[in-house]
């Protein structure tokens, strides 16, 4: 009886660092979409962009750049429609870019990341 309960509590010690890692892969804010998607070419000007996550995110303390060339722009976050929502508002030169996000969910995790697309001549 004792060897039983000593291997559960050897086990049960086991296990313990793979539900740490699952709780931690939880709880960072995951990109789920975005407007406009990595690789995707828009037209330059004026452009709304959206990003939302899989948790709510606070816009507060969350950044956004644009890079074009050298240039890097801290874009302004207007309150999304639902917590899971950043929204910004940009005007595209043609050319590369590189929006990249750092966001801080709710539950103190920051989460970081990019998307890169190519603005075309104006329609």
């Amino acid at each position: 009886m004792i060897s039983r309960i000593c291997a559960l509590l050897a086990l049960a010690l086991l296990a313990l660092p793979l539900l740490a890692v699952l709780r931690s892969a939880q709880a960072h804010a995951i990109l789920l979409e975005s407007a406009p998607e990595s690789g995707q070419a828009v037209p330059a000007g004026h452009r709304v962009v959206i990003l939302r996550f899989n948790s709510r995110i606070d816009a507060a303390r969350s950044r956004i750049t644009l890079q074009h060339g050298d240039a890097v722009e801290v874009l302004k976050i207007a309150p999304g429609e639902t917590a899971d929502k950043l929204v910004v508002e940009v005007t595209l030169q043609p050319g590369a870019q590189v929006l990249r996000w750092q966001v801080l969910a709710v539950d103190g995790h920051i989460t970081r990341g990019e998307i890169r697309f190519t603005a075309g001549a104006k329609r």
